[in-house]
Parts: C-alpha cells; sequence; structure tokens
C-alpha cells in the first residue's frame, strides 16, 4: 500500500476531473449503492455524522439530504483538493450548513472519544496504509451503540462478471482515466487496490478484531461492490 503522502498527492492530482470519471466510469451506479447505505446511517433521529475519506463530497452531501433536521455532517479527508468543489455542491444541493469539514487522516481522527452516532466511509478504507488503525479510530469516535457503515469495490464472485471487470478495470479504465485526468498511473492504481483488499470473510474478521460486533456485508450489483455494517457495544 502506498504511503500516505503518495495517496494525498494522487488525489489531489486527479481531483478536478474525479467527479466526471467517477460517475462516467462507475455508470452512475455508485449513487445507487450510496442511497442504500443511506438506510443504514440515518434512522430519522437528529445524528452527528461522520464521513471518513469524504472526498468531493457525493456521500456528504447524500448524508446531509438524508438526515433529520437538526443533525451535522463532518467530512474529513486527506486530500485538500478533492474537498474543495465539497460546499459548492453542497450549497447547490442547498445542505451546506450541515456540513463541516477538516483535513484530517483517517487513522488519526481529531475527534473526541463517542462523538458520533454513524460512521460512514465510502470507497476510501481500501487506500488506508493501515486499515486496523482506521477501524479502531472508527471505533473510538463511535458512540456506545452506534454504528459503521462501509462501501467498498470488490472483485464479482461470478466467473463471467469477473473476465468482464478485468478487462475493464485492468485495461479500459486506465486507458480513459488517464486520457481524461492526465494520470494514467493513478486509474492502474484503482484496480490494483480492489484487487488488493481483503475478501470479505477477512475484512469482516478485522472489524471483529476492532471491537466491532454484529459485523456482517451485503454484496451489490454481482459483488462489484460490497457493504459491511459493524456496532459499537453499548456500555453496561
Amino acid at each position: 500500500m502506498p504511503q500516505k503522502e503518495t495517496i494525498q498527492e494522487m488525489f489531489d492530482g486527479i481531483a478536478p476531473s474525479y467527479d466526471k470519471l467517477n460517475h462516467l466510469m462507475s455508470l452512475n451506479i455508485d449513487k445507487r449503492w450510496r442511497r442504500k447505505a443511506m438506510r443504514e446511517v440515518v434512522d430519522g433521529t437528529v445524528q452527528q455524522l461522520l464521513d471518513v475519506a469524504c472526498g468531493t463530497g457525493d456521500s456528504t452531501i447524500a448524508m446531509a439530504k438524508a438526515a433529520a433536521p437538526g443533525s451535522r455532517v463532518t467530512g474529513v479527508d486527506i486530500s485538500t483538493g478533492m474537498m474543495e468543489p465539497l460546499m459548492r455542491k453542497a450549497a447547490h444541493e442547498g445542505v451546506h450548513d450541515r456540513i463541516r469539514l477538516m483535513v484530517a487522516d483517517g487513522e488519526n481522527l481529531p475527534f473526541q472519544p463517542a462523538s458520533f452516532h454513524r460512521v460512514f466511509c465510502a470507497f476510501g478504507i481500501r487506500n488506508f496504509e493501515h486499515r486496523e488503525k482506521g477501524l479502531a479510530e472508527f471505533l473510538r469516535v463511535l458512540k456506545p451503540g452506534g454504528r459503521v457503515v462501509i462501501l467498498e469495490l470488490s472483485q464479482p464472485s461470478r466467473p463471467w462478471l469477473r473476465a468482464l471487470y478485468n478487462l475493464y478495470f485492468l485495461h479500459v479504465l486506465p486507458l480513459i482515466g488517464g486520457m481524461i485526468s492526465g494520470n494514467r498511473a493513478a486509474y492502474r492504481y484503482l484496480p490494483a487496490s480492489v484487487r488488493a483488499f481483503p475478501a470479505p470473510p477477512v475484512f469482516c474478521s478485522l472489524m471483529r478484531e476492532a471491537g466491532f460486533t454484529s459485523v456482517h456485508s451485503r454484496s451489490f450489483t454481482g459483488g462489484l461492490c460490497r457493504m459491511y455494517i459493524g456496532t459499537k457495544p453499548s456500555e453496561a
């Protein structure tokens, strides 16, 4: 896994074209995955919500729109370049007053213990240098009984879909992404990082080892994306 500085520089570099490429290359399916995740994140009550590795803010804005009035969404990311368009997009959606942003490392969150009802991380934890530290931080900043919801890309289990996935992600994506962003290496990194991510049973075990209970995962779109959910134990 690359060092944090390398990841930060890479995402700063592709930030101007990130939104356009992200939705184009996923055929907007990522929006559907986020909508499903929101059902696990918001519960109709006033909540303090944390979006780790918030990037350009699609998930942050989705949380702010779905949460009950009076809720607050905090977005953190190590890339200032990625966050630059976030508040502009939030203002367009009319939810900028529900959002605050901070430059922060997901492995060393600058918050007091038990600060949030939910921690959400979409397509970011595979970029962590030390995933165990990130999961431990997610647990620390959650309130007792709070929930972590993680979306992450994965390799399809069906052979025919995996073959199409490999063709697209290993050959087509780096070519198109490189042409539009000017950084082909970044779009070679994407499929490599997905292939290197632990299999669902292994990652669920990491979550349990971090202290989460009721850990489970769900598969979306034939295994192209998986949602991982865990709960912080309530205090005795």
